[in-house]
């Protein structure tokens, strides 16, 4: 069974088919995913889905583009729902340099505010990180002193630095850039990386692996990150899901809790 650890089933790309395509997902033995907040009006319609879909959990958070939408109140509103039993993270969070909209001044102060609620409320967290490799770095390192967990998604970095995360507690996500020709460096981090440390994503609806690389993604494709884990592993797809599977259960508890899933 296949555990899909970050999609965005909210975006408008699924407008056309999004609960027909829910519906199907367990037809391909997608067991459970969590739909990430990337502004605050995704994030709660993201836990629309989880409480229409038994087998669909939200993530609640700001992206760093999206960081002026939060606000004293929002973040209380937020620290509310985390008591949901479909709210099973903080998140996506982190640092975006790329844009630089907002300041990184902006983006660095409701990263840790962010983070903050994830310490209060003992959920782990999702985290963004692009071209901030070292500033995102250094504000996990503090995150994890605090007991704050979860996971880096869509990692871009090398081999080095993802050892880094995972000895500090952290799970690496791969998704469907694994498979790409030119994604030797995630190829790197998926054949060094412990099994035991990563779990497998899609971002759904981007980054579609091959070979449907620039079409609309969705959760039916994590057998084919799966396979090229494997591939690179030297072991069964078999293995990659039932471990990767393992893993998320263990980086976010409340996806064990069959009664809600």
């Amino acid at each position: 069974m296949l555990l899909d650890t970050h999609a965005h089933y909210d975006d408008e790309a699924f407008d056309a088919d999004r609960d027909v395509l829910l519906e199907d997902l367990k037809e391909y033995g997608i067991r459970k995913v969590i739909n990430a907040g990337a502004s605050v009006e995704s994030s709660y319609t993201g836990l629309k889905l989880a409480e229409r879909y038994h087998w669909v959990y939200a993530a609640l958070g700001a992206h760093p583009n999206y960081v002026e939408e939060l606000s004293d109140r929002v973040l209380g509103d937020f620290a509310e729902l985390t008591k949901h039993p479909k709210v099973v993270a903080i998140g996506e969070i982190g640092l975006e340099y790329h844009y630089e909209e907002p300041t990184r001044d902006i983006q660095k102060i409701w990263f840790r505010r962010q983070l903050d609620l994830a310490a209060e409320t003992g959920l782990p967290v999702i985290i963004h990180s692009r071209e901030a490799a070292q500033d995102t770095f250094d504000e996990m390192q503090r995150a994890a002193a605090r007991g704050i967990g979860g996971v880096i998604h869509c990692f871009s970095s090398g081999a080095e630095l993802a050892r880094r995360y995972t000895e500090l507690g952290f799970y690496i996500g791969i998704g469907g850039v694994v498979t790409f020709k030119n994604g030797k460096k995630m190829k790197e981090v998926a054949a060094a990386v412990p099994l035991s440390r990563i779990l497998l994503e899609t971002d759904s609806p981007y980054l579609a692996p091959e070979p449907n690389r620039g079409k609309r993604n969705d959760s039916r494709n994590l057998t084919r990150i799966a396979e090229e884990i494997a591939r690179l592993r030297g072991i069964s797809a078999e293995e990659v899901q039932r471990v990767t599977e393992e893993n998320a259960r263990r980086c976010f508890p409340k996806l064990a809790n069959e009664e809600v899933g």
